[in-house]
């Protein structure tokens, strides 16, 4: 039930759990991924033959614009929500607002840098501006703090709608430089001249209460990889390649989630409550988390090539999904380790640069063997965390914020 009355205040105590709302608002997500993995056929021009030159580059550039903003969006939301009560009316007018908006963002992504991008850039200007001149409006401490949010939106805003109405190549640049000084604006407290900047490191937040955010939506992104696999099988025929392959894409994303929760991603809540710093580790553990979303997104495209080519000849930007994927996930995995427990297990950085060294060879053999490569690597990782751990007591966390 929504609080309506009372002055809206950092978090005294961490509510913990998402509320129901925050679920909501996260399904909105399922949709909006699956729509950056069909999008991602036409940037990276991912049909047998269709793939030359630079044209993957730029095209995986636009998809990974499109998908850098629907994050934006969310983690300003679960910030949102972690730092202040979520049961409030305000708040939850916040979520609402970007939960609508992300949809219309969700929507337009397929032809965003054409017939919808005006429809895209308002959706995410909307969401972005509203969160900060909401927070003003029912009454918060750091007032200074949203109203430079608020400037910058507004200022960044003008690049979103004006690139909108550009054609692609403007409009990639203007939206560019837009996230781009979002981004950076957010990494330094929002630094407005005449008005200073905030420490992030000081901010009040409820530490478990993001950490459980982060999981949920790199399970979002999880079960983005089984949608996809599983629409591309159902879509492409069951013959004895194509069955192989998706066998294959369940067993990694098991694999995948296996790894993921093997200790780090259990004990992320304690911690960043044990942090000096909640605020930092909860800041770097959106950058890690991120790294991971994307080579889960890519991890999702591979799983559509392969199932749907199982033994054709690969482009090279096919291998680029298929096992730059995974490695992108095991750097951000890497990290994560570092975050929770102060050190990096070598399997990963192993696994990661077996991964990289074999790219010479499986481009030139079916994605069915990359496939099969890359569940072989990731079982490996997966089951030198099992011995680690059978091997001793659980190990505790020492983050080193």
């Amino acid at each position: 039930m929504a609080r309506v009355a009372g002055r809206l205040t950092p978090v005294s105590r961490d509510p913990g759990r998402a509320t129901f709302l925050e679920l909501f608002f996260d399904l909105i997500f399922v949709f909006a991924l699956t729509r950056i993995s069909a999008r991602a056929f036409e940037d990276l021009a991912l049909e047998p033959g269709g793939a030359t030159g630079w044209t993957p580059v730029t095209g995986g550039a636009k998809t990974l614009l499109l998908l850098l903003a629907l994050w934006a969006v969310w983690q300003g939301t679960a910030w949102s929500t972690s730092r202040y009560d979520p049961y409030h009316s305000g708040l939850q007018v916040i979520v609402i607002t970007a939960l609508v908006c992300s949809m219309v963002m969700g929507v337009a992504i397929p032809r965003a840098f054409t017939a919808t991008g005006l429809a895209f850039a308002v959706a995410y200007v909307v969401a972005q501006l509203t969160r900060p001149l909401t927070l003003l409006a029912v009454g918060t401490p750091e007032r200074l703090l949203k109203i430079r949010t608020a400037i910058t939106y507004a200022v960044t805003g003008v690049l979103w709608i004006v690139g909108a109405l550009l054609p692609t190549n403007p409009r990639v640049v203007l939206w560019s430089c837009a996230l781009g000084v979002e981004y950076v604006a957010g990494r330094f407290g929002f630094p407005i001249p005449g008005l200073g900047r905030s420490m992030v490191s000081r901010w009040e937040i409820a530490g478990r209460h993001l950490a459980e955010r982060y999981q949920q939506f790199f399970l979002i992104a999880l079960g983005e990889t089984i949608l996809v696999a599983g629409f591309s099988y159902s879509d492409s025929g069951y013959g004895a390649a194509r069955t192989a392959t998706f066998a294959l894409a369940m067993t990694i994303t098991i694999l995948l989630w296996r790894i993921y929760v093997q200790r780090a991603g259990q004990i992320l809540a304690e911690a960043v409550a044990e942090a000096r710093r909640p605020a930092s580790i909860g800041r770097s553990a959106a950058d890690t988390h991120l790294v991971m979303v994307i080579g889960l997104a890519a991890i999702a495209i591979g799983y559509d090539l392969a199932i749907q080519h199982p033994m054709d000849r690969p482009e090279n930007a096919w291998i680029a999904m298929i096992v730059g994927g995974p490695v992108l996930f095991l750097i951000g995995r890497a990290r994560f380790e570092y975050e929770v427990f102060n050190r990096v297990s070598p399997s990963r950085w192993i696994a990661a640069l077996v991964l990289a060294v074999s790219v010479p060879v499986v481009v030139h053999r079916p994605p069915l063997w990359s496939e099969a490569l890359v569940a072989v690597v990731l079982g490996a990782v997966a089951l030198a965390d099992a011995r680690r751990a059978r091997n001793g007591p659980p190990e505790a966390p020492a983050p080193p914020f």
